[in-house]
């Protein structure tokens, strides 16, 4: 029967030792409660600040993103009025070659109706 006994003993000792574990959880969760809380208050005002960051992040990348648009808006309106300029001016010389081709043309005829005239004076 002391087989038994002891069977008996160690498994008093075993649930005493579990209920001794379970007693100084439940005291030592007690006595931690304010510190979690600090903990918690504290994780929380880290995710604030975390956040606040965040939109802040996105604020500055939204003006940056804005004012790169408006450049880039700004500097299609630049070359789409140089090449206006451009264009307009490559008209003017095509315009002044073809007036100074005309101009040309007609001192040419001219010059050779001229000849003509004085080679017809001279014979008659």
């Amino acid at each position: 029967m002391k087989n038994h006994n002891d069977l008996a003993d160690r498994r008093s000792a075993s649930a005493n030792a579990k209920a001794a574990l379970l007693s100084a959880y439940r005291a030592a969760k007690t006595a931690a409660e304010p510190s979690r809380l600090t903990r918690q208050a504290e994780r929380a005002s880290l995710a604030e600040a975390r956040e606040a960051r965040r939109l802040e992040r996105d604020r500055v990348s939204l003006e940056a993103q804005t004012r790169l648009e408006a450049e880039a808006t700004e500097a299609r309106a630049a070359a789409e009025a140089a090449a206006r300029v451009e264009t307009h001016s490559n008209r003017a010389a095509e315009d002044a070659r073809i007036a100074r081709a005309i101009e040309d043309e007609a001192a040419r005829k001219a010059e050779r109706d001229r000849r003509y005239a004085a080679r017809k004076a001279r014979k008659s």
